[in-house]
């Protein structure tokens, strides 16, 4: 017996590149038994590969033909994408979103408007494009087996390492020749400050452990300080540098969670992630390490994930947001250290007391840097590492429970 689809009459906001590529898509893939009727655009003038009637510049044509079921949102601006998702879903409609910045900074409000509205909000492709990692640790993953999840979540900053590694580029030059090949933007800070990448963390920690927190609350770094230096002790060491988002469980009660560039080894399954691609570790009690790969950035990728959300919605899927309602929530963690490499120009800029121990010191010529254990609330509590000149990254088994002894003895908790 087969499953009755529901018929999807779609609104959309927004006609760029993820916007033209699904109206296209849409066009040519009858089973999907979905169809844009009306799309809401900033600028009229700008000539568009679809027929003149299916525009509007008027938000309130999509919020109130009652025949438009679905608002499936992709503009740049997260304010606007706040107030027309929360106007779609109080008016009763399902909505498609990729904004990750607006789903980040308004997740709480979101689900309760689905849920006094009894309709749906989804937004896997506000996370790693391609790579359905949301939907997996909803329906999947356990929040009492699942150990971690750590990934590169951003293509822009791994294209821009990957050039800096393979084709010895300084960061100025990779980063102009992602601008040059659209990997990057004319103002990349979303992406090199590792702001985009947090976002992302942000909304995975509701999915994966029902850890509600603004990406505000979140330590994070970007790559803009890392220097040629940084690359060639990685290598020396057989490291690659790589921007990581995790999050990874230390007790039953309590998460550890960051964005920073983190050295990862050869056998590391987030090694051998290059360019624009995204890579995704979920490891759990059971089933070990799992790792979902694919280009995580781009017109096409971004729409396949948009695609999948609409297709969903044929058969009433929503986000249950089961891990917010299951007895206690586990909490942010701060009590406990890092594994650090430090890297400055001039030794004496080397804050020695910031440092719960030292274990490496080398000074020389070209570079002056130090590795040992920094106690977390340091970085939370504080902002001498983010400055210019200072190259904070960690190494590849970055989080202790607590203080190791000279000889560490005991167990470094670890995702990659």
């Amino acid at each position: 017996m087969s499953i009755q689809q529901k018929e999807l009459k779609i609104g959309l906001f927004g006609f760029g590149v993820v916007g033209e590529g699904l109206y296209k898509v849409l066009n040519q893939t009858s089973s999907i038994n979905a169809s844009i009727k009306k799309v809401c655009i900033k600028h009229p003038e700008k000539k568009r590969n679809a027929p003149q009637g299916l525009f509007t510049t008027y938000p309130e044509i999509l919020i109130s033909d009652s025949s438009i079921n679905v608002i499936v949102e992709l503009i740049d601006d997260a304010d606007a994408a706040f107030d027309i998702t929360r106007r779609a879903l109080q008016a009763g409609k399902a909505v498609v979103s990729a904004n990750k910045k607006m789903i980040a900074e308004h997740l709480p409000e979101l689900i309760e408007l689905q849920k006094k509205h009894n309709v749906p909000s989804l937004y896997e492709a506000a996370c790693c494009a391609s790579i359905p990692v949301l939907r997996n640790l909803e329906e999947y993953y356990d929040n009492d087996l699942l150990q971690g999840v750590c990934g590169i979540v951003n293509g822009s900053t791994n294209y821009i390492l990957s050039k800096i590694f393979e084709e010895d580029k300084t960061y100025t030059e990779a980063l102009k020749d992602a601008q040059e090949k659209g990997f990057a933007e004319s103002n990349p800070d979303l992406d090199v400050k590792g702001i985009d990448a947090v976002n992302k963390l942000s909304i995975i920690l509701s999915h994966a452990y029902g850890v509600q927190t603004p990406p505000k609350n979140l330590i994070h770094f970007g790559i803009q300080n890392i220097l040629a230096t940084d690359a060639v002790y990685a290598q020396e060491k057989g490291y690659e540098i790589k921007l990581v988002a995790k999050a990874q469980k230390i007790n039953k009660d309590e998460v550890a969670a960051c964005v920073l560039p983190q050295f990862v080894k050869k056998d590391s399954l987030l090694h051998s992630v290059r360019n624009e691609y995204n890579g995704v570790i979920i490891e759990s009690g059971l089933a070990d390490a799992q790792f979902f790969y694919g280009k995580g950035a781009g017109s096409f990728p971004t729409a396949s994930a948009v695609l999948s959300d609409i297709s969903a919605l044929r058969y009433d899927y929503k986000y249950e947001y089961k891990k917010l309602h299951r007895g206690k929530v586990p909490t942010l963690a701060s009590d406990l250290y890092l594994n650090i490499y430090l890297s400055v120009e001039n030794a004496f800029d080397i804050p020695q007391d910031k440092f719960a121990r030292i274990d490496e010191w080398s000074i020389n010529e070209e570079r002056t840097y130090v590795t040992g254990v920094i106690a977390f609330k340091e970085l939370q509590n504080t902002i001498w590492w983010k400055k210019e000149g200072v190259s904070l990254i960690l190494l590849p088994e970055p989080f202790l429970s607590e203080l190791p002894e000279k000889e560490p003895t005991i167990k470094q908790l670890q995702l990659v």
